[in-house]
């Protein structure tokens, strides 16, 4: 059942990679919050730790409700062009995110992590930063760069949940707060991009080197 959930993250994740229109990233960036919060509420079953259902509940309300809702706020407020603006195109993007999956595999076995279903959280935990940080280089739009950012703090729960045997509740609130502050500034930061510039391409802000 875990593996399957692990399916659907990265399966997310790659969605968010072939993603050419802002509801498509978001949505997938949901899905993909979503499917953590079911593998934290199967370790929370399983390990029958209470702290882990507090974290699930924290997962669902700010990564699967709130933060969506407030990016589509965000897109609408500053008028977002639905075209993201890709250095890579979409097929080009999936290859490097599947060659990226392979590094992250075998990043994993060096860390000593084999054949068992930890070694597989571990696997999709590193693909899924790897993943982020290559959409904050492929895009064009500050919006997309920001949403990388989200992406590779959901990778970094994933690994740290799994590599400590469950993420402190403590732990997840400060990096729930980091989430939750990374999206304000998103907001304030998309938005006087968009009111200064008139747009948030920054490919185009190096027009103003001198």
């Amino acid at each position: 059942m875990r593996e399957l959930i692990l399916f659907g993250i990265i399966a997310a994740t790659y969605l968010m990679v072939i993603a050419k229109r802002v509801p498509a990233l978001i949505r997938s960036f949901r899905y993909q919050s979503f499917f953590l919060f079911l593998i934290t509420l199967a370790a929370a079953i399983e390990e029958g730790h209470a702290d882990l259902y507090w974290v699930a509940l924290l997962i669902l309300i700010l990564k699967v409700l709130f933060v969506p809702y407030a990016m589509y706020r965000i897109a609408r407020r500053i008028n977002v062009d639905e075209n993201l603006g890709l250095l890579v195109n979409s097929q080009l993007s999936l290859l490097i995110a599947l060659a990226l999956t392979y590094c992250s595999r075998i990043f994993s076995r060096t860390l000593g992590f084999h054949q068992d279903f930890r070694a597989v959280a571990i696997t999709v935990a590193f693909a899924v930063v790897f993943i982020g940080a290559f959409l904050m280089v492929s895009r064009m739009k500050a919006f997309t760069q920001v949403t990388g950012l989200l992406v590779m703090e959901n990778g970094i729960f994933l690994f740290g949940s799994f590599l400590s045997g469950g993420m402190p509740f403590l732990v997840e609130i400060a990096i729930s707060l980091d989430v939750l502050i990374s999206v304000i500034i998103m907001g304030l930061f998309v938005y006087r991009i968009n009111k200064v510039f008139t747009h948030i391409d920054v490919n185009k802000l190096s027009r103003l080197r001198g």
